[in-house]
């Protein structure tokens, strides 16, 4: 065989395996959910919340019967991974905003802890399939 012909084989099969080996990404398409309670101003507050890649959403209760969602922004690093978010919630509460830090407790169970502007300070608790 010519060395280019096995030059270009080799070149291909490495091309293939890269595109084809399977990345952490790929793995992370798969929802986490998670629960949360929290507490403001002395009432208890609760939240349910699923993230996939590097973005989550949230639905909640704060206080005051008020209800919304959020919508996360997730910076995925190897052992814990903050995020940040904004949402909209009822009763006219409006505009909210948060910020947290999720992080691997076991391989399928995660912890949490965040601060809620309508909901405030938080616990999160969540699995990974």
């Amino acid at each position: 065989m010519k060395p280019v012909f096995i030059l270009k084989n080799i070149i291909t099969s490495l091309g293939l395996l890269v595109l084809l080996t399977p990345s952490q990404a790929s793995a992370q398409i798969v929802p986490q959910p998670w629960v949360s309670v929290g507490e403001k101003d002395g009432e208890v507050t609760y939240a349910i919340g699923a993230r996939a890649l590097s973005l989550g959403v949230e639905i909640g209760s704060g206080a005051d019967s008020s209800t919304g969602v959020d919508v996360l922004k997730f910076v995925n690093l190897p052992v814990i991974s903050p995020y940040v978010g904004v949402g909209y919630y009822s009763e006219g509460k409006g505009i909210a905003f948060s910020g947290g830090v999720q992080g691997n407790a076991t391989k399928n169970v995660f912890l949490g802890a965040g601060y809620h502007s309508i909901r405030g300070f938080n616990g999160q608790l969540g699995v990974k399939f």
